[in-house]
């Protein structure tokens, strides 16, 4: 039957109608779909029921999100969404019997069994894929990650809160933007540093830093000034999101042993993938560390957010209701193969 899968950003949130194919658990089949502005809604029931109005024709009773943060109880948390996120209050608004949530970098990692490894820019590294455990990391609203390790059945994914671990400068500069944004010392999450927000900011200490008024008021802005090298705080913001990112995915790439490669995801990449490629990301990737030669062999993707959230959120899904279907049967034969 079709269910509702939705990837919930801070920013944009991507909804599509979905049901098995033929394929089973592997395949999923989008019957709809729509990219919604958060902000244009003042609750996640709202933005879901707009969709139910323009594209589904029969009742829904289940659906799955891919949401930024973490579950705690009834409520997903995390700072960059849009609103809060009450589960029980999301089911009875829509009239549906399940609602189902991941993290929106587990489901990214999830959709690594379908077209998001065959997408990407090559960025470093090798140009070819080999096995072993992959990442998906990417700064937008936040900075998310996750790691699928291969194995029987499509493997498992880890979801993670690296966004929240200390930043740690490795420049000068960098030394500088901290001790501005931390003048007592203190922490500093990367994701204040390597995200669209975090650009924001990085652009306005350096104005400050060097006695200017910021001209610039969104991420976008910055980006389209660093792209046409129009202003110098916006192009230097860039380099330093770029070699921060750099670092922060050389260790985790380091962390999880990542030989299967990395996917680093969002459209605000892609965007300025030419100044990515230019910049000291691979340097800061491999720069100063016993496992270079490791590193050296992890190839490095660029790819487009697009649909695979809402697309790996669907594959989780299938899979989870599979399990729970296998798991019914072993009971109710005794644990005894049919």
């Amino acid at each position: 039957m079709p269910f509702l899968a939705a990837d919930i950003g801070g920013t944009h949130a991507r909804v599509a109608l979905m049901r098995a194919s033929h394929d089973g658990v592997r395949g999923v089949e989008t019957l709809a779909y729509r990219v919604f502005a958060c902000a244009e809604f003042s609750m996640l029931s709202e933005l879901l029921q707009a969709f139910v109005n323009a594209d589904v024709q029969a009742p829904v009773k289940h659906c799955v999100l891919a949401c930024a943060g973490q579950i705690m109880g009834d409520e997903v948390v995390n700072d960059n969404l849009a609103w809060p996120i009450h589960l029980t209050q999301l089911r009875h608004a829509l009239g549906l019997d399940e609602v189902a949530v991941l993290n929106d970098f587990e489901a990214l990692a999830y959709a690594l069994d379908g077209p998001l490894a065959d997408g990407g820019r090559h960025l470093c590294g090798p140009d070819t894929r080999s096995s072993g455990p992959t990442l998906v990391i990417g700064p937008g609203t936040g900075l998310g990650a996750a790691a699928h390790v291969p194995g029987p059945a499509g493997g498992f994914v880890l979801t993670t809160e690296a966004g929240q671990m200390d930043f740690a400068p490795n420049s000068v500069r960098e030394r500088e933007v901290l001790a501005h944004l931390a003048p007592n010392g203190g922490y500093v999450a990367f994701e204040h540093i390597v995200s669209g927000p975090g650009l924001l900011t990085v652009y306005a200490t350096l104005c400050t830093l060097r006695g200017e008024t910021p001209k610039l008021a969104t991420p976008e802005a910055v980006t389209m000034a660093a792209v046409a090298c129009s202003d110098a705080q916006a192009v230097e913001a860039v380099e330093i999101l770029c070699a921060s990112l750099g670092s922060f995915t050389g260790n985790l790439a380091m962390v999880f042993m990542a030989t299967g490669g990395v996917y680093l995801a969002g459209g605000f990449l892609s965007s300025i993938f030419e100044l990515l490629k230019r910049s000291a990301f691979e340097e800061r990737f491999l720069h100063g560390r016993s496992a270079r030669a490791l590193l050296s062999q992890v190839p490095v993707w660029v790819t487009e957010h697009g649909h695979h959230g809402v697309h790996g959120a669907a594959q989780w899904y299938l899979r989870r209701g599979m399990s729970r279907a296998e798991s019914l049967r072993h009971a109710a034969t005794g644990g005894v193969g049919a």
